[in-house]
């Protein structure tokens, strides 16, 4: 029996933040392509992206904002912030810069978003150990400090990309499960979507009423 394609219980709305050139494009194009944009160009604004997963054997539709690293974009990009369940602060292991403005981006993340939101920070291109700037033990130490899940990753590679925006999903769906997130407030990032049934119509959006007995 083939599993249809929207047949989803829950919407996650992640946003990816973070200095421009960093990677948040590529992080995102290798989890929703499985391809490494080589000329990614920096992003204007917001992008979007999705992908369904598997979680605890619950089908989960992430809903990826991928904003613009560029502060002459931040009043735009900080409107996406409200009702994400999910956000992957990204820097860049080569570029010590990049790190040093993470508690910039973690205070907009934890001022716009909401106190429940799952924040990973993501240390891309470690491919590029030869030039590392930014060691794994202070960055995991800051994680640590700040409550944040931590990976190393490489969108080139593709190594700890999936990794990645399982481990938030994995921990949003816990936060469900021990009641710490609320799923009737507006803010909490997370859609229910009650699966349709065998046979049943499907369309995109799966029909929030029962439509009669398909047994």
């Amino acid at each position: 029996m083939t599993t249809a394609p929207y047949n989803y219980s829950y919407i996650f709305k992640y946003i990816i933040i973070g200095d421009m050139g960093v990677g948040k494009s590529c992080l995102l194009h290798q989890f929703t392509e499985k391809k490494f944009m080589a000329d990614c160009p920096h992003t204007i604004g917001v992008e979007f992206g999705t992908r369904i997963i598997e979680v605890s054997g619950q089908k989960i539709k992430l809903q990826i904002w991928d904003t613009a690293g560029q502060e002459r974009f931040r009043a735009v990009t900080r409107s996406y912030y409200r009702g994400a369940a999910g956000a992957l602060m990204v820097y860049d292991i080569t570029r010590r810069s990049t790190y040093n403005h993470l508690s910039s981006w973690l205070t907009d993340a934890r001022n716009l978003t909401n106190p429940n939101t799952v924040i990973i920070l993501i240390g891309n291109k470690a491919d590029l150990e030869a030039q590392r700037d930014v060691t794994y033990e202070e960055a995991k130490q800051f994680a640590e400090e700040n409550g944040l899940l931590f990976l190393e990753a490489s969108a080139k590679t593709g190594e700890n990309v999936e990794d990645a925006f399982l481990e938030a999903a994995k921990k949003i769906y816990q936060n469900i499960q021990d009641g710490s997130l609320d799923l009737n407030a507006a803010e909490s990032g997370v859609q229910h979507k009650p699966s349709a049934p065998q046979g049943g119509r499907l369309t995109s959006e799966p029909q929030p009423q029962k439509e009669g007995c398909s047994c």
